[in-house]
């Protein structure tokens, strides 16, 4: 499993990439939503964790970029109290799920765990697809 981490907040960041190294996890971090998409575009993940709070462009609109260049990849928002209804806004528009800040470190992995499963989950269906195993109807 390959994870991104977008957060504008470098302590909160660099903090979260130490703890999930140590549990040896393969977890690249960036700072803005613009940055997240040009290191999508040039490299494979299967889970972002997308602040939805960030200036310049925001977790939503990052969201929404990502799932049009990358359909297949799940994002976790994460929020803060006074941003509740953009997390709602994010699941309405295809996140995996969202997880309040701060927020437990197992529970943020089991989540990630739970959306790479998701993500091979329907890699495994495409490939039956257009290797023509699946019947149509």
């Amino acid at each position: 499993m390959k994870l991104l981490l977008v957060d504008d907040e470098s302590d909160f960041r660099d903090t979260l990439l130490k703890r999930m190294q140590r549990r040896n996890v393969d977890v690249h971090g960036v700072e803005s939503g613009d940055k997240a998409l040009s290191w999508l575009d040039a490299n494979p993940a299967d889970v972002v964790i997308l602040d939805v709070r960030m200036p310049g462009m925001d977790g939503i609109q990052t969201l929404r970029e990502i799932k049009k260049r990358h359909p297949l990849v799940e994002v976790i928002m994460l929020t803060g109290h006074a941003s509740m209804e953009a997390a709602i806004e994010g699941m309405q528009m295809g996140a995996f799920d969202y997880l309040m800040k701060p927020m437990d470190m197992d529970e943020l992995l089991y989540k990630a765990e739970d959306a790479f499963k998701k993500k091979t989950i329907h890699e495994g269906k495409i490939d039956r697809m257009s290797a023509g195993l699946v019947s149509e109807g």
